[in-house]
């Protein structure tokens, strides 16, 4: 075992943790008010995903029917990886202002609108400008929840964390899974792609009106910050574990956002690429569940890091490179490493640091040039595909960067702890 570190390393760090008074737990009267607390939490993280796997799955339709130009497929794809980066930094100042519920509410009321907005087509102007603006809302909202809802899980249910913990992280995997594997029947069934972004709205709106009246029943406290912890910009273990982050992020969204578009131009046909996909991800569960408690165990994780690092890499280059008849085996090689990096990246935020304050500083770090640039990932590959005409030059690109992971996925591992 790690020095200091917990035997189940904990994912849920609290983003409001520096807030001066400390944020109490969000008020419900009774123990069917807790549990109806934590089926809202859980279903906000089933909402946080669709936005980006239901697109790709649905691309080329969606393309040849409203007539999009090849920079516009290049910023849908870059545009919300993007933003989940530039406003995750403004989580917490929302929080210190109208509290962590009624940011997770406003934000819900951003992605549902968002989701409704993103298919509309304006007289003149087409579909380009909806899609636009739809997704942009949606990243920033996805990236307030991103930050506040594993806080929030953690305040509320400290004596249940490892069932929340679970049951939330699944919600967030089964709802890219679920975005995959169900937009292209939706529009099998109703006929057009518009029907099929659409639908994902409804459970985005279930959730906000069942979150509504808990949200507003929640007392409006100010809260200041003081900050506690060590400079984690200062730390060179803190770069490396930020970098690590980086280009398990390059990957992990570029999957999201290309790998049904890949296999669809290899010949598979639009309802079975979204079920590769849908059970890649399924497979990322697995891969998440796992990985954390395995990595905890050793005295440091430079050797998890690597193996994971170059399955994904190797795994995302070979749904590209190999024999399309054996699609199944690399996309699940590709899930199960890709969630196995996730996760262990994420792991590394608590195995790095001595203390709560500089995990979540580390945290906030990691999540805001880890979304920020991960997506550089599905620029590149958006460009590439647009300068080339095929996904090969994407294929060499994730070999590289899977090899440039797993070089810092060794350093992220040496048992050393952030110190600034």
């Amino acid at each position: 075992m790690t020095p200091n570190a917990p035997e189940n390393p904990e994912l849920l760090v609290d983003a409001e943790i520096d807030e001066v008074p400390a944020a109490g737990p969000t008020r419900v009267s009774t123990k069917k008010g807790l549990v109806y607390l934590g089926i809202c939490l859980v279903l906000i993280g089933f909402n946080l995903r669709t936005v980006f796997s239901s697109f790709s799955v649905v691309l080329p339709e969606i393309t040849a029917d409203a007539g999009l130009p090849g920079w516009s497929v290049v910023v849908l794809t870059t545009v919300p990886v993007t933003l989940l980066g530039v406003f995750a930094p403004l989580a917490p100042v929302l929080a210190r202002r109208f509290g962590a519920e009624r940011v997770l509410l406003g934000a819900m009321a951003v992605l549902t609108l968002g989701l409704l907005l993103r298919p509309v087509d304006f007289p003149v102007a087409g579909h380009l400008p909806a899609l636009l603006a739809g997704t942009a809302a949606c990243g920033a909202a996805i990236a307030l929840c991103n930050v506040l809802l594993p806080g929030v899980v953690k305040r509320d249910f400290a004596h249940r964390l490892g069932l929340m913990g679970g049951l939330y992280t699944t919600a967030i995997c089964a709802s890219a899974a679920l975005g995959a594997g169900f937009t292209y029947p939706v529009f099998r069934a109703a006929g057009h792609w518009t029907a099929a972004l659409w639908f994902w709205a409804l459970p985005a709106a279930v959730v906000l009106l069942l979150f509504l009246p808990l949200a507003l029943r929640q007392p409006a406290v100010r809260h200041q910050l003081q900050v506690q912890g060590v400079n984690v910009w200062r730390s060179a273990v803190a770069w490396q574990v930020t970098v690590f982050m980086v280009l398990q992020a390059m990957m992990s969204f570029s999957v999201f956002a290309w790998l049904a578009p890949i296999l669809r131009e290899r010949g598979i046909d639009g309802g079975t690429a979204g079920l590769i996909v849908s059970v890649s991800i399924a497979l990322q569960m697995l891969g998440s569940l796992f990985a954390p408690g395995l990595a905890a165990r050793f005295t440091d994780q430079r050797a998890i890091n690597v193996v994971v690092a170059l399955m994904t890499g190797g795994g995302f280059a070979l749904s590209i490179f190999g024999p399309v008849e054996l699609a199944w085996l690399w996309t699940g090689l590709l899930g199960l490493g890709q969630g196995s990096l996730t996760a262990v990246a994420l792991t590394m935020i608590m195995l790095r640091t001595r203390e709560a304050h500089t995990a979540a500083h580390l945290s906030g770090m990691m999540q805001g040039l880890g979304y920020g640039l991960g997506s550089t990932g599905t620029l590149l590959v958006g460009q590439l595909h647009q300068a080339t005409g095929g996904f090969a030059a994407a294929g060499i690109l994730f070999l590289v960067v899977g090899a440039l992971a797993a070089v810092f996925g060794y350093r992220a591992g040496r048992n050393r702890y952030v110190e600034g």
